[in-house]
């Protein structure tokens, strides 16, 4: 081996070795980079959209910008507003649901938590009930100390939360140097390796931009459907349950397990039969259905291409190993190390080896 090409390949190693103990080191700051580059990757195309109709792309990136905020603005007073009024009506059955907990608790349960009666139980649902919908500082307080507790230091939680708030400064310089970053990153590829380079890259961006914006499309789609169904069916919290379950959709298969356990036991919480949890089965059974046999061929199409066993197996990989950010990872990074082991496996198909050349 080359003596310069050995000095490189030394450099490099240390460079990587250096990054990942910064990386393990700052896991926070590297979480919240990682939003901004995965919100820059999901919002780029509006931008790049407006700059072919000759916007500047400063201005492009700003009309993106509030386009989005007020989106979620929108969505988020939708949401409160929904959810609260669901509350109220749900408090309204608070002494039914009282009456069928107290039924089904063990006496050794309720001896403990001291819910003698059922309007004990019916009070203690009711101040939940007040605390959720007041949003009370003594919920928060736990969290409080939990964060304060996981970030080991008062200095190092303020630099947390402050680094949360600051995503959108980096969400905007990434977006404003994105077509700078590609040419830099393009700039250490040899000049004889940039065509293949080019093709894996579209490759990738054709895999990840397929699942990242494609499932966030499904995501909303369901989110709507299991909602509309649940309001029909009568289950309280109908919105709730529904937006919850298209959300972890973004998971997959955790969506629907998610909102197949709280419908079902809202249902029989509510209504003390079978009738109407089986409809809930059914209805996330039928949405199931057009998930797999419509709505994601359609939006998503066959761009990422892996397999139900191959993602279930990569999702409970992600999560053992990287917990809940692996398994938010798990699907996208195994359908990116498919388009490389597709190459390996198309390289190796090819070889004096595998043809019995002699």
């Amino acid at each position: 081996m080359h003596k310069n090409t050995k000095i490189l390949l030394t450099v490099a190693l240390l460079l990587v070795s250096l990054t990942a103990v910064i990386l393990y080191n700052s896991s926070t700051v590297f979480l919240q980079l990682f939003i901004a580059f995965a919100l820059a990757y999901i919002l780029n195309p509006a931008v790049v959209f407006l700059e072919n109709r000759r916007v500047n792309r400063i201005v492009s990136i700003l009309i993106v910008f509030s386009t989005a905020l007020v989106v979620c603005t929108g969505f988020t007073i939708f949401l409160t507003i929904s959810i609260s009024g669901e509350l109220s009506n749900m408090q309204l059955n608070l002494p039914a649901y009282a009456r069928h907990l107290y039924e089904i608790i063990p006496a050794t349960i309720k001896s403990y938590l001291g819910i003698e009666t059922p309007d004990k139980l019916a009070v203690r649902l009711n101040d939940l009930f007040q605390q959720a919908r007041g949003m009370s500082p003594d919920l928060l307080k736990p969290v409080l100390a939990f964060l304060q507790k996981a970030f080991s230091s008062t200095i190092g939680l303020i630099l947390a939360l402050l680094g949360y708030f600051i995503i959108p400064v980096y969400l905007f310089y990434l977006l404003a140097d994105w077509p700078h970053l590609k040419r830099f990153v393009e700039s250490f590829v040899p000049e004889r390796y940039r065509s293949a380079y080019a093709e894996k890259l579209g490759e990738v961006d054709t895999v990840l931009s397929g699942f990242i914006r494609g499932q966030l499309s499904v995501c909303v789609i369901l989110a709507v459907l299991y909602s509309i169904g649940l309001y029909f069916i009568g289950i309280d919290l109908a919105i709730a349950i529904g937006t919850l379950a298209g959300i972890t959709f973004i998971i997959p298969y955790v969506g629907t397990i998610v909102g197949i356990v709280l419908s079902v036991s809202m249902a029989f919480l509510k209504f003390h039969d079978i009738l109407h949890p089986l409809l809930c089965l059914g209805w996330f059974g039928l949405i199931q259905g057009l998930e797999g046999m419509v709505i994601t061929p359609r939006v998503v199409g066959s761009k990422v291409g892996l397999h139900p066993l191959v993602a279930i197996v990569a999702l409970l990989i992600g999560g053992q190993i990287f917990g809940l950010l692996g398994m938010l990872l798990a699907v996208p990074v195994t359908a990116v190390l498919q388009v490389f082991l597709r190459s390996l496996a198309i390289y190796y198909r090819s070889s004096e080896f595998y043809r019995g050349a002699p």
